[in-house]
């Protein structure tokens, strides 16, 4: 079974209302991921995230858009843990710095014997040698989604599962 990372949009009164209700947070949430395909509230780095997570800190990103920063105040399991959040704030700064960092430049210097050695999941597909290219295309799509929740006002639910 695979890990893969999930996003989804929430403006600010379904943030509220998810943080005091995690049984309708997951119905809600299944619902958005249920939509139509392409959905620009849903989105997935598949498992891309570890890397993801890997590269943005070893840039120094001020927020986490992986993990997240907040942790949800129940503990539903949704695959690997609860969900967690960032804020709009926290989504306006996470857009901020995305928008000035290509995947190109997050990924200078660092290739899959690197992400190996830090045994970054997937570790089979590092050990193989495998470039980062599929790390840099879900990199880029996370730029979008987070400018478009930024320019909304959301904020945004992450997990693994």
């Amino acid at each position: 079974m695979s890990m893969l990372g999930t996003y989804v949009r929430l403006s600010p009164a379904e943030l509220e209302r998810i943080l005091g209700d995690p049984a309708w947070a997951r119905e809600f949430v299944d619902e958005l991921l249920d939509a139509e395909p392409g959905d620009a509230r849903c989105h997935s780095t598949d498992k891309a995230w570890d890397a993801v997570r890997f590269l943005t800190r070893r840039a120094g990103f001020p927020v986490d858009v992986v993990h997240g920063e907040q942790a949800v105040p129940w503990d539903e399991d949704w695959g690997y843990g609860p969900p967690r959040y960032l804020t709009p704030d926290q989504v306006r700064t996470a857009a901020e710095v995305l928008a000035a960092t290509e995947g190109g430049r997050l990924t200078a210097g660092v290739g899959p014997a690197d992400l190996a050695r830090e045994q970054v999941y997937p570790a089979m597909i590092w050990e193989r040698g495998e470039p980062l290219d599929n790390v840099v295309l879900h990199y880029e799509a996370l730029r979008p989604f987070f400018r478009e929740a930024a320019e909304a006002g959301d904020a945004v639910l992450v997990w693994i599962s």
